[in-house]
């Protein structure tokens, strides 16, 4: 049986998979298949050849899909997110660095079997960071891939743990070897800020803060934020997000200096985000009521991050500014989506 060249998405089902799997149907000559533990929504089953349902950690499953098909390219999204992780941290480790590995190994066996590299984009997170004290942050300004790896999140640790892993698998995989085997994962990852997405509930993630502002204004709901006024990261609108990492697909091996890259988008303050929630929904009830254990999570994010390195290895440029989502992506589709609700 002749395998069938496609791409594989894990963890399809969650926010970056909708707008991945929408954007990549229209390429005719790369079929999509997808792996999560749960069914796709309908809008989006019909645009994938074949989902696979099942978990990232079984390897049964990983081999059924290397026989199958031949893959030369993986967004590798499935992952537990930060706020689980932190009540379930073995759990965390075992989806998101076991899993992980899992399909770093699959790529590697990918290569071996079909003699192309296998392109692999992960995305990190700025929980790969850790600021010890709000001081710091406000002295730190926009940070560098570089600097303050010190992540206070086993979220944030297996993230940047993952990076190694990728940068192993790409430049020093099984190095003692007789043969070189390295270079046949060609590992590409991304640093996101807090992603917003106009299409997706908002999953209790702790970023969500502002998108959880502008569903419960939408609805008519009061909402008491969780972390204080003049809390600030960074973060960036979904359709940037999901630009960026076709972006990088395409880029030239031979241009890229670092394995993972920073991005940026806007970085208001939570007080900011209300007041732009406010001016769209004027009888919004949002007020302030900081959870300390989360908010010392996102205290120890950086206030913005450094992606000169994107803009300039890759032509990272996102479309989207503070004032561009909110008014043109997030409010006008949210309210949309509700009131055909």
């Amino acid at each position: 049986m002749l395998r069938k060249p496609v791409v594989l998405i894990t963890g399809a089902g969650g926010e970056i998979g909708h707008g991945l799997i929408c954007r990549l149907a229209n390429d005719k000559d790369h079929p999509i298949i997808t792996l999560d533990v749960r069914p796709l929504d309908q809008a989006l089953g019909h645009l994938v050849q074949q989902e696979f349902i099942g978990s990232i950690l079984d390897t049964h499953l990983l081999d059924r899909i290397l026989v199958e098909y031949e893959v030369d390219l993986v967004f590798h999204l499935a992952a537990l997110l930060s706020t689980r992780s932190e009540f379930a941290p073995m759990e965390a480790h075992l989806v998101n660095v076991n899993g992980t590995l899992n399909l770093l190994e699959f790529a590697q066996k990918q290569c071996e079997s079909h003699g192309r590299s296998v392109t692999f984009l992960y995305p990190s997170s700025i929980a790969a960071y850790g600021l010890p004290d709000l001081e710091t942050k406000a002295r730190a300004g926009r940070v560098k891939e570089n600097e303050w790896n010190d992540p206070a999140t086993m979220y944030g640790c297996n993230k940047l743990y993952c990076e190694h892993l990728g940068r192993y698998y790409a430049r020093h995989y099984k190095r003692l070897a007789v043969e070189s085997r390295s270079g046949k994962v060609d590992f590409r990852g991304i640093r996101f800020p807090g992603l917003i997405s106009a299409v997706t509930i908002p999953s209790g993630g702790t970023s969500d803060y502002a998108p959880e502002m502008i569903h419960a204004a939408a609805q008519g709901q009061p909402y008491a934020c969780f972390v204080r006024p003049d809390t600030r990261i960074p973060f960036m609108a979904m359709p940037d997000g999901v630009d960026a990492l076709m972006q990088l697909v395409t880029a030239p091996h031979e241009k890229l200096n670092h394995t993972v890259y920073n991005l940026g988008g806007f970085n208001p303050s939570a007080a900011e985000v209300r007041e732009l929630v406010l001016a769209a929904f004027p009888g919004a009830d949002i007020t302030f009521k900081p959870d300390l254990k989360r908010q010392g999570i996102v205290d120890s994010w950086p206030a913005d991050v450094d992606d000169h390195a994107a803009r300039f290895d890759w032509g990272y440029s996102p479309r989207y500014d503070l004032q561009r989502a909110f008014a043109e992506y997030l409010f006008p589709t949210i309210k949309k989506y509700y009131s055909e609700k």
